[in-house]
């Protein structure tokens, strides 16, 4: 059963858990994870957004708004494998 999971909840396993671009400047841009269910705030409400380097290691001991990817194990360990090390910034696609 969900209510009885003994395991923490990985954030970046859930389908709330979005990638959005932060603009850094000059046509270029940070990428940034945000959840989509508002969970994510900071001490005065305003949404906390973290880098996506970090998104593996966001967990919660319970979310009344968690839906699992189905994903598990298998998916947190080969995004921890794939994440950048730190923050990278990425340019913006060009019009064609």
């Amino acid at each position: 059963m969900e209510a009885e999971r003994e395991a923490k909840i990985y954030c970046a396993n859930c389908i709330h858990c979005k990638l959005v671009p932060s603009p850094a400047g000059a046509g270029r841009y940070y990428l940034r994870v945000r959840c989509d269910e508002g969970k994510w705030r900071k001490k005065l409400g305003e949404e906390k957004i973290y880098k996506y380097c970090t998104v593996a290691r966001r967990s919660i001991d319970a979310c009344d708004s968690y839906e699992d990817m189905g994903d598990g194990p298998e998916f947190l360990k080969d995004l921890r494998m794939t994440l950048p090390a730190a923050d990278e910034i990425y340019d913006a696609p060009t019009a064609r």
